[in-house]
């Protein structure tokens, strides 16, 4: 089957833009919500948010129509520049970036500010998929596992220099896409290890953590004597030590890097999520606020424009990482459902057709852009009813911001392109 090349919409899958519109439209309504609506109404206004987030919406209907108007090939050619360019932006910033709230992350022109971040998650899901999708390309070799971890991790490390931790945590979300395509999944045992091991170092401190780790080892090589005798000790002892001594300098490392390098915000946020700490008029009056917004919203919310807590402005920064506060008021535990239930329906989607590409450019990209969309939205959830810190994550469409819109625009409808690519002839 044959399209005509000027007909840029042959091809796309209706049902994922359709999602796309359906969420970023209720986004658009909390984000109304979430603003000051006393004052007289100005829908396309750089003077509020609820008119500057609507401008930023009707720009995605320009941005999409030049993403559909490239093919598949296009993408896949160019995708190794549009990374460099990307790594450039993000260099960039250390000369011509503003500082926001700590963070030199965003470039200024005007009544217009654009955080690069947002968009190299697009070019290096792009530049990852160029790489592994090449034919010679096996997890087999470690040069080649080394090879993904620099294009996967080369931006976090420049995201985490800003400083903005959170945004550099997204890309631990590619493990999921180097999994699918052959990564032992020793890896993502080791990172739960580590997570762990963070974990049990703040709640107990150096000396306790590693003392249960020598009584660990100690018992495991009791058994392991036992089982395989006096020969597998003399042939292994020095594996075993290597493990300790390397688990040993982690945990010491991660308690000299807490203590030391974490600023106190940073320590205050881990402490009051494991219960270490209480402070709901301080560093963890955000998130107190939040729990308390959503769960005030009962199963059917108290309605659209009637949620008091939100309405009062109780929530500092409801309207971007924190925007689920508002549904969960407004539009309660049944709100809150549907909005989950679109966003598995868009992953579930994605997935499935990533699976039918025959092109494993196109597999690997739908697999990037399920596992960020993914993260995204656990974390961000997570985050505002209070089973994970704060750490600045915006929820996908429903979050204020153009950089954080055109961003996720611009992940998604690259993926629609390149599906509608398998389908038919160029």
């Amino acid at each position: 089957m044959r399209r005509e090349r000027n007909n840029i919409f042959a091809g796309v899958d209706w049902l994922l833009v359709l999602i796309f519109v359906v969420l970023v439209s209720f986004g658009w309504l909390n984000i109304y919500s979430a603003s000051n609506t006393d004052q007289e109404i100005e829908l396309l206004s750089f003077s509020t948010k609820y008119g500057k987030q609507l401008i930023f919406i009707f720009l995605t209907i320009p941005l999409i129509i030049t993403i559909l108007f490239f093919n598949s090939e296009f993408y896949e050619k160019f995708s190794g520049i549009f990374y460099i360019i990307s790594l450039a932006t993000l260099v960039g910033l250390f000369i011509f970036g503003k500082t926001i709230n700590g963070a030199t992350s965003w470039y200024n022109f005007g009544v217009l500010g654009l955080q690069p971040s947002e968009f190299v998650k697009a070019f290096t899901a792009l530049a990852v998929a160029k790489l592994m999708s090449d034919r010679k390309y096996s997890f087999k070799l470690v040069k080649n596992q080394i090879k993904a971890f620099v294009v996967i991790f080369a931006p976090a490390f420049l995201i985490t220099l800003q400083p903005d931790v959170g945004s550099a945590l997204i890309y631990l979300s590619f493990f999921l896409v180097l999994h699918r395509e052959g990564l032992t999944l020793n890896y993502i045992i080791l990172g739960a290890v580590v997570i762990v091991l963070f974990i049990l170092t703040i709640l107990f401190g150096v000396p306790w953590v590693l003392s249960i780790l020598f009584i660990v080892l100690s018992i495991f090589t009791v058994y392991a004597i036992y089982r395989g005798g006096r020969r597998f000790l003399r042939f292994n002892w020095y594996k075993i030590a290597a493990v300790y001594v390397t688990v040993a300098i982690f945990i010491v490392g991660t308690g000299y890097t807490y203590t030391n390098i974490f600023k106190q915000h940073h320590r205050d946020r881990f402490e009051i999520l494991l219960g270490l700490k209480k402070d709901n008029q301080g560093i963890g009056y955000n998130s107190y606020q939040s729990e308390l917004t959503v769960s005030s919203g009962g199963f059917n919310g108290k309605g659209f424009l009637k949620g008091d807590l939100t309405q009062g402005n109780f929530v500092p920064e409801q309207h971007t990482d924190y925007i689920f506060s508002v549904i969960g008021e407004e539009w309660g535990f049944l709100g809150g459902t549907i909005v989950i239930i679109l966003f598995m329906l868009m992953l579930y989607r994605i997935l499935y057709l990533a699976e039918t590409h025959t092109n494993k450019f196109g597999r690997i990209y739908g697999y990037s852009l399920a596992s960020i969309l993914f993260f995204h939205v656990i974390v961000n959830i997570g985050m505002v009813i209070g089973l994970l810190p704060t750490v600045g994550i915006p929820l996908p469409f429903f979050s204020y911001g153009g950089s954080s819109l055109w961003g996720f625009t611009i992940l998604l409808f690259i993926f629609i392109r390149l599906d509608a690519h398998k389908n038919h002839d160029f």
